[in-house]
């Protein structure tokens, strides 16, 4: 290994092959790529399946919690220009492994708010010395009780505001550095492979490493969706254990136990890096299963236009001179070349198309499970075993299907573009039946009150005026007779609790309740939503939504490489990838989460500022989530029918002058040689 940073490790082959080794092979490194970009991409995909969780825990706003989630392309996109194109000049394989080892030190630090803040109490009404769920959420006689905490009272000093500014401080630099550390993992890792692998075999090579890839975040959200179920301090259990079920939606999940886990896998993934030499010999033998395909296309790219002498000479391009620019150089030149670059209109159309169902899939990652949670009652842990399972690979079978029929059918830009208008089409159609899969809010008492509500089935003033209720506490129940929800034992007028207990479970029951009119007993925790069975029906929708969305992947990324000049190609790419980052993947998950703050009709307080979101009004919230992905989709079909209606009117202008040039071939003809053939040049 002494000698891999030296020209001789490609010059010399003979000298490797004398000593052969497994780190000297692109087929091992495209197994260790695909899994490292397998890890990269489950600890960049987990915060999304724990997001409400995270919510609940430090007291955020689904605004705050989507520019969390944000946070890590900040990083990425400042950096993925300038390693894109000054790549080459440094050892790739040990900057991905540095750019790994970076990524599992950002999900350590994740997890690190869990461990210095203190254990997560889901009754603040008991004393911290006193079990959780006790009788101070009972209603009490005012005289006997003692009075409630104002909200700037004792607990919320100044330094409790700042220990919790801190935490959420050190999860927003770990989002920072976890997209600085993800900079170097795709891009050196596929130049890498396609530098020494055999020129037939290396798009199979990153076919395979796409297809490993995809399943990152499914599995992000099905570990998500295992650690969600177990309790957030199981590491520190208070004495007598919780009286709380995964259901109680006061519950929060470990959700810092997924990001242990995952920052462990990319820490082994990234050890095999640093053995890599800079350089290796280019793979001899081509794959037996890939010679008969790639000599069809050979055949077909030796007769294609673009490989004319002219194009072949032309080195103007961006991408040619990038690595022999200093970074002053090439920030001097990157505007006009951008600019000249976005002055495509089939480009800048195909990028916005693009940004469009891009935002729509951030903030369906982002939000959904949240979205489930509220809209079905289910539980955290089953919306995301849900979307792992269901929406996902319905987004991967629909990438597979889409680069089959441009393969199979050799579709050009034109059909291209109608595939693209297709596929968006039947994505618009198939989420027209989301607006109506859903219930109501039900009421809870003092909060809501449905227009077909009895009026004696309101929260009335006498049955609880002899109780001094705190203001801050929750800690619901629900009368199922009634439907109705109250957010302590103390505003439904209970008095006593009684704990039943039964073999793997324990349920709370809260008895002499005198706001409860049929019947004194209630029991604990959130009335369950009348619709849950729509759950499955709506992932199905959502997947096959997906699938059509996912389609267009594969088409519109040929519109991009085919209709812009060749030595411009490498920078399209990079400019689409970029300003996906800038203009989808970072403020569609804060637009998502301040449309869900507008639909939320019950906030939690802490010290005296609005916290997590505790009841929102259901209607509101799926009509305005599923209209911003609407509003989404509906760019992405004007954006493909504006494309296909340039590429025909292109194709008229082309057939009139192919027309006009045979016109003026037959008058130069007529006319006699006395007229020179430059004249009539087209």
């Amino acid at each position: 290994m002494g000698t891999e940073d030296t020209c001789g490790d490609k010059a010399n082959p003979e000298s490797q092959d004398s000593r052969p080794s497994v780190f000297h092979s692109i087929k091992f490194f495209v197994l260790c790529h695909s899994l490292l970009q397998l890890a990269q991409l489950m600890i960049s995909g987990y915060l999304k399946s724990s997001i409400s969780t995270v919510e609940k825990r430090f007291g955020l706003s689904s605004q705050t919690s989507g520019l969390l989630a944000a946070f890590n392309e900040v990083g990425n996109t400042t950096l993925i220009v300038f390693v894109s194109y000054f790549g080459s000049r440094v050892h790739r394989p040990r900057m991905i492994g540095y750019g790994a080892i970076l990524v599992a030190l950002a999900g350590l630090l994740m997890t690190l708010p869990h461990f210095i803040s203190e254990p997560y109490r889901y009754d603040s009404t008991s004393p911290v010395d006193t079990p959780q769920d006790s009788e101070a959420s009972l209603c009490q006689p005012a005289t006997l009780a003692p009075p409630p905490a104002p909200s700037n009272g004792s607990s919320c000093s100044s330094y409790t505001e700042a220990k919790h500014l801190a935490l959420v401080a050190i999860m927003f630099m770990a989002q920072t550095l976890l997209g600085v550390g993800s900079v170097p993992i795709q891009p050196f890792g596929i130049s890498y492979i396609d530098d020494f692998a055999h020129n037939n075999n290396s798009p199979l090579y990153l076919g395979m490493l796409f297809a490993v890839t995809m399943m990152g975040p499914g599995m992000a959200y099905g570990l998500g969706g295992l650690m969600l179920s177990l309790y957030v301090d199981i590491n520190r259990m208070p004495e007598g254990g919780i009286n709380l079920t995964s259901k109680d939606p006061r519950w929060v999940g470990a959700w810092w136990l997924g990001f242990l886990i995952s920052a462990g896998v990319v820490a082994l993934a990234a050890t095999p890096y640093f053995f890599f030499p800079r350089a290796m010999p280019k793979e001899k033998h081509e794959l037996h299963i890939q010679r008969r395909v790639f000599s069809i296309v050979r055949k077909s790219e030796d007769s294609s236009p673009e490989q004319s002498p002219e194009s072949s000479k032309k080195k103007e391009g961006l991408a040619q001179i990038a690595p022999d620019l200093t970074v002053i150089q090439f920030i001097k030149v990157f505007p006009s070349v951008l600019l000249r670059t976005l002055r495509h209109p089939i480009f800048l159309l195909v990028v916005l198309s693009q940004v469009c169902l891009s935002s729509m899939a951030a903030g369906m990652a982002t939000f959904l499970p949240k979205f489930l949670e509220r809209q079905f009652s289910i539980t955290a842990s089953y919306a995301n075993v849900l979307i792992g399972c269901l929406s996902f690979p319905s987004a991967i079978m629909g990438i597979v299907v889409g680069g089959i029929l441009v393969k199979r059918l050799h579709l050009g830009p034109m059909r291209c573009s109608v595939l693209c208008l297709l596929g968006a089409l039947s994505c618009l159609f198939l989420s027209l039946p989301l607006f109506f899969m859903g219930c109501p809010t039900h009421q809870i008492a003092g909060i809501i009150h449905q227009p077909g509500a009895q009026p004696e089935l309101e929260l009335l003033p006498d049955c609880m005026e002899r109780c001094n209720c705190p203001s801050d506490d929750f800690n619901p129940l629900c009368d199922p007779s009634a439907r109705v929800e109250y957010l302590t034992p103390c505003h439904a007028g209970c008095t006593s609790r009684v704990v039943q207990e039964a073999p793997g479970k324990s349920q709370v029951l809260y008895t002499n309740c005198s706001c409860v009119m049929r019947g004194n007993t209630v029991s604990a925790g959130s009335c369950e939503s009348a619709c849950s069975h729509l759950v499955l029906p709506f992932m199905v929708l959502i997947g096959l939504s997906a699938a059509m969305a996912c389609v267009t992947h594969t088409p519109s990324f040929m519109l991009i490489l085919r209709g812009v000049k060749k030595e411009d190609k490498t920078l399209a790419v990079g400019i689409q990838f970029m300003l996906l980052r800038v203009l989808a993947w970072m403020p569609s998950p804060v637009i998502h989460g301040s449309a869900i703050d507008t639909t939320c009709v019950y906030w939690a307080q802490s010290c005296g500022r609005r916290a997590v979101c505790r009841y929102y009004d259901h209607d509101l919230l799926r009509n305005r989530f599923i209209g911003i992905q609407f509003f989404f989709k509906t760019g992405s079909l004007v954006c493909f029918a504006l494309i296909l209606a340039i590429l025909r009117k292109q194709d008229k202008e082309e057939g009139t002058k192919v027309v006009a040039c045979h016109d003026l071939q037959q008058q130069l003809l007529a006319s006699g040689p006395e007229k020179k053939p430059e004249e009539f040049r087209v």
